[in-house]
């Protein structure tokens, strides 16, 4: 009787095993789909941040601060050609050269191969902060889409592309705009609460380079450091084995590259702090009362998101309490320093925008209506200030431009051009590449000179006095000058005096103020 029953126990389990093998197939079926759809949305999330970064590039074409220019790409200019102008800075030691020998990298293989054109000399580092600014935009994506619910991750994404103030920095050459990018990148790795992509040593190789770049940095990420150092159950391993090695090798690393290009031993973070403090040379450039964060500038960097932002406070302080904890923590210590802009403030924006994405996402009523004003009011600040306000400092190194035609050819008299305009307002051989005569009133800081007053503010004390004392013989005068029509009349009676002729009027912004003009004038000697 039993050896009867034997085959059709067999035959049970060989339905069994089949029956087993087939849901395996199905478990590893839906698995491989998974996957696949991930790879297919990760390829998606890139090519579509890499166009939308690209055209965000090619659509800001106006100026923003000095530091955009005479900070990075004028840096690399000389570097690679040997001519241009270095500012103060970079002879006090006060600078690192590690973010714009990127740059200059790029210039000397533009060299090798004689495509040195001023056309990609101008465009392609705003090209490269493109290509990284996508990159963390993508990486940032997919952080909040292990951290929320797909729909959190979407309206996250689109708080954070939506801003006109990223729109505005994210692609200029900036090393605020480096500071953010990578910012954003090492907040990927950061150990995030409900976050399966962390990864000490890749974070904090990524906060080294951002204090390399920009060494305030730190003063973003100090409360993140603590809060690691904090959660870490090892602790002393994550300082011996984590922070320790890999601060000493970015600071060596650095340090090389600065004594190499200064060609002496230069410290430039210890340069960088004791300027800052003990010379308060930032104080130099103009300071603003210590609320000017909380009331004013905050405000204005995260623009139509601040109702987002509030509402998103409300219902995840409590979960995301470190980043909250570091957006309040780099306002407070930005408010101590006197001099401030909106820039310094610009790497805590990534972490405002997962409250406003948590805020959008937990509307019930009126969510298309508040993402359709969030979009349209961004979209016309971003574009009003990428392609009208200020663009006239950029259009007029244009005009400039086509007399190296002139200064290559040795029979016409050589141009010789002085900019008559606040220190530092236009970029200079960068985006003429060619070398030309070219003057500008300098403004060096008062680092503790008796009695002393920098050459702009002697220039605008009296400026037909200081016209006529620096250019006391017709032949030494320049053959072009600069200048914002504001000025126009107060030295209308040197111009006409030494055949001085406008050739060129150029739109400069709609909100002129003090010193600098609505419109810039190009004027010729005859």
């Amino acid at each position: 009787m039993m050896e009867n029953l034997r085959p059709r126990l067999n035959f049970g389990n060989k339905v069994e095993d089949v029956k087993l093998r087939k849901r395996k197939s199905q478990l590893y079926a839906k698995e491989d789909e998974s996957l696949l759809n991930n790879d297919v949305l990760r390829a998606r999330v890139v090519v579509f941040c890499l166009i939308f970064r690209l055209i965000n590039c090619f659509l800001v074409q106006t100026s923003f601060v000095p530091d955009e220019y005479w900070q990075s790409v004028e840096v690399s200019h000389r570097m690679v050609f040997n001519y241009g102008y270095l500012t103060w800075e970079w002879k006090a030691g006060i600078r690192g050269f590690s973010y714009p020998l990127l740059f200059a990298f790029i210039y000397k293989i533009l060299h090798l191969i004689n495509f040195d054109s001023v056309y990609l000399l101008i465009w392609l580092p705003r090209v490269i902060q493109a290509l990284l600014a996508a990159f963390a935009d993508e990486k940032f994506f997919f952080l909040i889409r292990t951290l929320e619910s797909r729909d959190v991750a979407t309206w996250t994404f689109f708080c954070h592309l939506c801003s006109w103030f990223s729109w505005y920095c994210c692609t200029r050459t900036l090393t605020n705009s480096m500071e953010t990018t990578i910012t954003c990148l090492a907040l990927f790795y950061f150990p995030l609460p409900g976050s399966n992509t962390h990864n000490s040593k890749k974070y904090l190789t990524l906060v080294a380079l951002a204090v390399i770049v920009r060494p305030t940095a730190l003063i973003v990420w100090f409360p993140l450091l603590i809060y690691h150092f904090w959660r870490e159950d090892n602790k002393l391993s994550l300082i011996t084995h984590t922070f320790i090695p890999i601060g000493a090798v970015a600071v060596m690393i650095s340090t090389v590259i600065d004594c190499i290009f200064y060609e002496k031993w230069t410290m430039v973070q210890f340069n960088f702090l004791k300027f800052n403090i003990f010379y308060s040379v930032a104080d130099f450039y103009g300071s603003h009362p210590w609320h000017w964060y909380f009331t004013q500038g905050f405000a204005v960097v995260i623009g139509p998101h601040l109702p987002l932002f509030l509402h998103g406070c409300t219902i995840a302080y409590k979960r995301y309490k470190i980043l909250l904890a570091a957006v309040t923590w780099t306002l407070m210590v930005y408010s101590l320093l006197p001099h401030k802009e909106f820039r310094f403030i610009y790497p805590v924006l990534p972490f405002c925008m997962v409250f406003c994405g948590i805020s959008l996402a937990n509307l019930k009523a009126g969510r298309r209506a508040a993402a359709i004003i969030l979009l349209v009011s961004n979209l016309v600040a971003a574009l009003y200030t990428g392609l009208i306000h200020q663009r006239g400092t950029l259009d007029v190194m244009s005009h400039l431009q086509t007399l190296c035609d002139v200064s290559s050819v040795s029979s016409l008299p050589q141009p010789d051009v002085l900019f008559l305009m606040p220190c530092h307002s236009t970029p200079f051989y960068s985006h003429v590449h060619c070398p030309m005569k070219m003057r500008f009133l300098e403004c060096p800081p008062d680092l503790g000179e008796e009695g002393y007053v920098d050459e702009a503010d002697r220039f605008y004390e009296d400026p037909l006095h200081w016209l006529r004392t620096s250019f006391p013989y017709k032949s030494s005068l320049p053959t072009h000058l600069v200048l914002f029509d504001v000025l126009e009349r107060d030295v209308s009676v040197f111009l006409q005096g030494n055949k001085f002729v406008r050739t060129a009027e150029i739109f400069h912004t709609h909100f002129p103020e003090g010193k600098v003009g609505g419109s810039i004038f190009i004027y010729e000697r005859r």
